[in-house]
């Protein structure tokens, strides 16, 4: 039988530690393909590039790993992987990752890590984007590795509803072992920014974002609540964003004659 094809990616770019260890634990499933930014791209949300070359290199950075870097962003990463590296090959699964940093609540509109693996559902691939919530360079991942490769399995044997992929988001290790998976909504939370007016050397004014994140959902089946208490989130996510209970509301309560 032969082994599943596994295409990863990120948004950290091609040689970060969360993709390092995302590969070596894709390895023991199936036969993994990389294509990943060449350079971080944080932030980007689902960005795609217009306008602009894209520029793919093939790298030898995993072992027995054909793997690519990209100019562009992870959604392009994922598009070149169809229509280029992959060719008549499809993918078994996506993974995207594993993000250094959180990628809970509102920051899922923002994530990179989450793009690549939505522009895989958007293919019809069952997709994954892992994140561990510790914005450390020297974070320490080896008590999400067991876990990444249990949730992997887990789809490639039973599958996921089509257009969906899911946002799985691990706790920072800490001094007790993680308590287990809560399968959770997004949770109610945004960031508030604040942006510093600042100036250049050249007298050139510039602004600086920076602000707080600030968690409005009291509930317990939120992931914010989940990474508070030590399990892991699991989201997921679709890329219609149709807002179906308000279609009722807007046909009933607008003026439709002030419209004609």
């Amino acid at each position: 039988m032969s082994k599943p094809l596994i295409l990863v990616s990120n948004d950290d770019g091609i040689t970060s530690k969360g993709i390092r260890v995302l590969v070596s634990v894709m390895k023991k499933i199936g036969d993994v393909v990389v294509v990943a930014p060449d350079s971080p791209q944080s932030g980007m949300g689902h960005a795609i590039t217009i306008g602009e070359t894209l520029r793919l290199t093939e790298e030898e950075i995993f072992e027995d790993v054909l793997a690519y870097k990209s100019s562009g962003t992870p959604a392009d990463c994922v598009k070149l992987a169809k229509h280029y590296v992959l060719k008549d090959r499809t993918p078994d699964l996506v993974v995207s990752g594993i993000n250094h940093g959180s990628n809970t609540s509102i920051s899922v509109l923002y994530s990179g890590t989450m793009s690549a693996a939505i522009e895989g559902a958007l293919e019809g691939y069952p997709s994954i984007g892992f994140s561990l919530c510790d914005f450390s360079s020297k974070a320490d991942f080896s008590h999400v590795e067991e876990w990444v490769e249990k949730i992997a399995r887990q789809v490639l044997e039973n599958g996921i509803s089509k257009g969906v992929a899911l946002n799985v988001n691990f706790p920072p290790k800490r001094n007790e072992p993680i308590k287990g998976i809560k399968v959770c909504r997004q949770a109610d939370a945004k960031w508030q920014e604040e942006f510093a007016e600042r100036f250049d050397p050249t007298g050139r004014k510039y602004f600086w974002m920076a602000g707080n994140f600030v968690n409005f959902d009291k509930g317990e089946d939120n992931d914010e609540w989940a990474i508070a208490n030590n399990y892991i989130s699991i989201v997921p996510c679709q890329y219609d964003l149709t807002a179906y209970h308000s279609i009722s509301h807007i046909n009933k309560n607008w003026d439709w004659e002030k419209l004609k």
